[in-house]
């Protein structure tokens, strides 16, 4: 028995209509057990995050992996002491997002500058040349959010 491209058509929503609901019928624990990098919901107390030292500054990892909905996320708390800068100007895939919690520093995104305090939040988007400085007399502390594809080990 033929079917014609009009009664093709006609069955295409039905076709298309399970698939489209597979993420409604899989709750994201369910795909977080697929996927061992998927974040499930976690807290991560200060004094259980491990620092190490990197150059300059003391690094506390706080997590690294995936969200339900697909995007690479890494977080990590850096300290610099007054002048360093924790490596040279770069650019990379993923974008970034600082989080200023005591200190002053110099964020520099393609060649413009700012000084920012404890609360500022800094923000470079996929491939723009940035780098980070400290600029005031005290230790400065910050969180760098990560958010792309190479945001997990990139």
């Amino acid at each position: 028995m033929p079917v014609s491209r009009r009664e093709l058509c006609a069955l295409l929503p039905a076709v298309l209509t399970p698939a489209a609901l597979l993420p409604v019928l899989l709750p994201a624990e369910a795909a977080a057990t697929e996927d061992p990098k998927i974040l499930p919901s976690a807290m991560y107390p200060f004094e259980k995050l491990s620092p190490h030292a990197s150059g300059t500054a003391v690094i506390r990892e706080v997590l690294k992996g995936k969200l339900a909905t697909g995007e690479s996320l890494e977080v990590h708390q850096t300290t610099l002491p007054p002048s360093a800068m924790p490596h040279p100007p770069h650019h990379h895939a993923h974008s970034e997002l600082w989080l200023i919690r005591e200190g002053t520093v110099e964020l520099t995104v393609e060649g413009n500058s700012t000084k920012m305090g404890a609360g500022s939040v800094g923000f470079v988007h996929s491939n723009d040349e940035h780098s980070i400085r400290n600029v005031g007399t005290i230790p400065a502390t910050y969180f760098v959010v990560e958010i792309g594809a190479s945001a997990i080990g990139g």
